[in-house]
């Protein structure tokens, strides 16, 4: 299946105007406030009506305005999760789940609510009211309900925003299942370098309601320019195996004949991963260091050097890995003599791999 959008669309503080088609997966919205993200949901949704466009899942189309045809949002089939679960709370968790099914038609391919309660964890809730859950479990019942709705999409409108840390640890592995074992296209916004990395078959970077950037993580996440928080989420993304958990609590991992380590992962060895590494973790240097506690060094040839409007660049070096990117001064690229064709070592420190960098079940990118 395959998400098909093209908008035009006039708003105050906006002009939308803007096309992208996604593969199956989860296709990311990623940009600044005020970039288009939310319109962009709303008019997929039906919630907003714009002024020309067309949208189609696998052909089926929800919209198109030169046919003067626009289906209204309950005939659209769509499964929504918004930040906050908006569960019915007078009904259980049981009777939540079922609510979308009774709007589903027949000839809808359903969803197996059993191997959905087992693949959220929450086949212990069934008889609570929303009132007593937490936040990432009423999160869980959301996702499950929008998924026995039988939708032809899912639109995730920043899920993960109002939760914290921990609870945003124990709801992105769900979304990672839901990536890669329901055959239904997700459209996912949010502002977290983190979770496009993690999750993101395809990002489409949004900027003054235009498309400027549309491809893998490892693409876009590679471009300051684009993402929400600046240099500051600026990283690359890595493919990795998992090879072995070691005695002293750290994971081994290889990533096309190199070695990385970083402190221990609940992933099973041979477990295909994606991982992130910011730029800002990230140093150089122009010889094999030594004497270093750091334990990931990655030999490698500087591809490009970006030089920002401050003192900073983004240096990116192709190693055996994949391109790593790291945030040095101008000063330091001066003093290393860096430059296209170059070669160096990145250094990595260990404990700069955050676990929300490190994502489960690899989907394709």
């Amino acid at each position: 299946m395959s998400l098909s959008v093209h908008l035009q669309h006039d708003l105050p503080d906006i002009k939308l105007d803007l096309s992208f088609d996604a593969p199956l997966g989860v296709t990311v919205l990623f940009g600044r406030s005020g970039s288009g993200k939310t319109t962009v949901v709303n008019a997929v949704a039906g919630l907003l009506r714009p002024k020309a466009g067309r949208v189609a899942v696998d052909g089926w189309e929800l919209f198109d305005t030169n046919q003067n045809l626009w289906l209204p949002p309950h005939r659209r089939r769509l499964g929504y999760i918004f930040q906050e679960g908006r569960l019915f709370p007078h009904l259980t968790v049981r009777q939540n789940l079922s609510y979308g099914r009774w709007f589903a038609p027949k000839h809808a391919r359903r969803e197996n609510p059993d191997k959905v309660i087992e693949m959220l964890g929450i086949g212990h809730l069934l008889d609570r009211r929303p009132a007593g859950l937490s936040g990432g479990e009423k999160q869980r019942v959301a996702i499950g309900r929008a998924l026995l709705a039988s939708p032809r999409l899912i639109l995730a409108d920043e899920p993960l925003a109002a939760l914290d840390d921990a609870r945003k640890a124990e709801i992105l592995p769900y979304f990672e299942r839901l990536r890669d074992e329901v055959s239904v296209p997700i459209l996912y916004v949010t502002h977290s370098a983190a979770e496009v990395a993690r999750l993101a078959t395809s990002v489409v970077a949004l900027q003054d309601g235009k498309v400027v950037r549309h491809g893998p993580a490892s693409d876009v996440m590679a471009d300051p320019s684009v993402a929400p928080a600046g240099v500051r989420a600026v990283g690359a993304v890595l493919k990795v195996r998992v090879q072995e958990h070691h005695a002293d609590g750290l994971t081994e991992l290889e990533a096309g004949g190199a070695r990385l380590f970083l402190p221990r992962i609940p992933h099973q060895v041979g477990e295909d991963l994606r991982i992130r590494i910011p730029a800002q973790e990230v140093i150089l240097s122009s010889k094999r260091p030594d004497g270093l506690s750091a334990l990931n060094v990655l030999e490698g040839t500087v591809e490009t050097i970006r030089a920002g409007d401050g003192p900073g660049a983004i240096v990116s070096v192709q190693t055996p890995a994949g391109p790593v990117l790291a945030r040095v001064t101008r000063r330091s690229v001066t003093a290393l003599g860096l430059e296209p064709g170059k070669r160096c070592y990145a250094v990595i420190k260990t404990v700069a791999l955050a676990p929300q960098d490190v994502g489960g079940r690899l989907s394709p990118a």
